[in-house]
């Protein structure tokens, strides 16, 4: 997907590379039914440490885990009631602000887009933080908030056709920076900025979600990533790996955030080379304590 999915196997690769790890990934089929069953498999075939990519993992995996106690399970993005899961879990809040505030500042509309794959709190999350950091770059913005599809229907992080739609409408509305946190459906806004750009001649930018997203687009799209919201997710699962080798690891909730390299941004393309300092005065401040981002967009 060129995001999320693909920064978790490199945290696998990482590993398996670095640690020594004997890793293997598996992958459900499209409509995921099939989560307990391979999550089954591994932990008959005696995996010590099994991750489910993602909260729609979380019944599965409480399911599983439940029934094999002495296997150590862990989840991205939620939280599950069995003793020997680690919920990891991420401050996209923050990254989110810090990509608000670039393009706030970058802005020459004063008009800004976001668009979110499915409207529910973990993608909200992605939504609070970027509007409150746009606002605090830019009293005089404003930001258009849309979202591809809304629960039960998840296929939104897929839906590229519908999120091409949503920008193109965001930038003839005025919007020159859009912001998505929609998986691989933000592949269509890249598209967007492009035929924008090349249709009216004016310059309009696209900021990418989990991965350093200018790193792995087609390079015509490459001058729209203004930058990326990198949520390291690869990053979690290394240090879950090697905390497992070294006996350190532990089941609860943990949080990956500004302050351990769990969120950050991307300067890739050297677009918001100009107002790094900016951003890292921000991202000081955040650390620090001094600022604190909401994860709920009615706050804003």
């Amino acid at each position: 997907d060129l995001s999320f999915n693909d920064m978790a196997y490199a945290g696998l690769e990482k590993a398996i590379a670095e640690l020594g790890v004997d890793g293997i990934d598996l992958e459900p089929n499209e409509g995921g039914e099939n989560r307990p069953e391979l999550l089954t498999l591994l932990a008959d075939e005696g995996k010590d440490l099994i991750i489910g990519v993602g909260f729609l993992f979380a019944d599965a995996m409480t399911e599983v885990a439940t029934a094999y106690p002495d296997t150590s399970f862990g989840i991205i993005d939620s939280a599950v009631d069995p003793a020997n899961v680690s919920g990891m879990v991420f401050a996209e809040e923050q990254g989110s602000y810090l990509v608000g505030v670039a393009a706030g500042l970058k802005t020459t509309t004063n008009k800004i887009g976001f668009i979110g794959g499915v409207e529910f709190p973990l993608i909200q999350k992605f939504e609070a933080g970027f509007v409150a950091g746009v606002a605090a770059s830019c009293a005089a913005c404003t930001v258009d908030v849309k979202y591809v599809t809304y629960p039960p229907d998840f296929g939104g992080f897929n839906d590229a056709a519908k999120a091409k739609e949503i920008a193109l409408a965001q930038y003839e509305e005025g919007a020159d920076i859009i912001y998505h946190a929609a998986g691989g459906a933000g592949n269509g806004l890249f598209e967007a900025a492009k035929e924008v750009s090349d249709s009216t001649g004016s310059k309009v930018w696209a900021i990418g979600v989990d991965s350093d997203q200018y790193l792995v687009v087609d390079d015509d799209l490459k001058p729209h990533l203004l930058s990326s919201m990198m949520k390291e997710v690869g990053n979690g699962i290394y240090l879950a790996i090697e905390a497992h080798i070294s006996g350190s690891w532990s089941a609860g909730q943990v949080t990956y955030a500004l302050e351990n390299g769990g969120v950050g941004y991307a300067t890739s393309g050297g677009y918001v080379d100009d107002i790094v300092d900016q951003l890292e005065a921000f991202k000081a401040q955040i650390i620090g304590g001094d600022i604190t981002v909401s994860r709920d967009p009615t706050d804003y």
